[in-house]
């Protein structure tokens, strides 16, 4: 087992980019992971590897850390359906007031692959996007629930498991300050150009990126912009 290395879960949104970045800011070594679980918004699998490449291009420090991409098919969460973001349906509050976008256990299959991943990896530092700030109610993405997880991998897997989640705690403006943080404004322009958070992977451009500006993901991430853009530095610099 290696504690100088790490597991990103890596979609292609603008989180998981987030969570790469600090992820390479903070372990020797960098491995990134994506899932295919029959999402309708597949255009965030075809921006994974262009979003690795910018980063090894762009950051040599960081390219020397980045190690193997792998990419996990799931078939669960589309077999089981009645997710928006796995069946064409409109974007709507269900009747237990979480938003039909949700996937039940979602969260918790990607950290069970990942951990197994990680353990014949030899990796038992896991980096994951989950936030209770922003997060519309999903229990998967609580902290409590993450650290469950963590809780009941260590002891299924006789290994300790360390899942972090360095966005835990932070709102998408918060989100927007740490990428500058981390990787400068070029980080911020790579997100904005090649990252795909849309629900609906719609390809319309906006100052804040890729996305139909309609969806929770896209009103989250624009108001989350525009707060980032309005703090003190970025006003004075208009």
């Amino acid at each position: 087992m290696n504690d100088q290395s790490a597991l990103v879960l890596f979609s292609g949104g603008q989180d998981s980019t987030v969570c790469l970045a600090w992820a390479l800011e903070n372990y020797a070594h960098v491995e990134t992971l994506g899932f295919d679980y029959g999402q309708r918004h597949r255009a965030e699998l075809a921006a994974r590897p262009v979003l690795l490449a910018a980063i090894r291009a762009q950051y040599p420090a960081w390219a020397a850390r980045l190690g193997d991409d792998h990419l996990i098919p799931l078939s669960a969460p589309a077999a089981i359906g009645g997710s928006a973001l796995t069946e064409s349906m409109v974007i709507a509050m269900g009747q237990d007031g979480l938003p039909n976008t949700f996937v039940p256990g979602r969260n918790l299959m990607f950290l069970t692959a990942a951990a197994a991943l990680g353990y014949r990896r030899g990796i038992a530092d896991l980096v994951g996007g989950m936030c209770e700030t922003d997060f519309s109610g999903y229990p998967d993405c609580r902290h409590d629930t993450i650290q469950a997880t963590a809780n009941a991998l260590t002891l299924g897997l006789a290994r300790e498991v360390r899942i972090h989640t360095p966005l835990m705690w932070l709102d998408k403006a918060a989100t927007w300050t740490l990428a500058e943080k981390l990787g400068g404004a070029v980080l911020v322009d790579l997100i904005r150009a090649q990252t795909v958070t849309c629900y609906e992977a719609s390809p319309a451009r906006h100052d804040w990126g890729q996305g139909c500006g309609e969806c929770p993901a896209c009103k989250l991430r624009a108001s989350g912009y525009a707060q980032y853009m309005s703090a003190p530095k970025h006003s004075s610099e208009a």
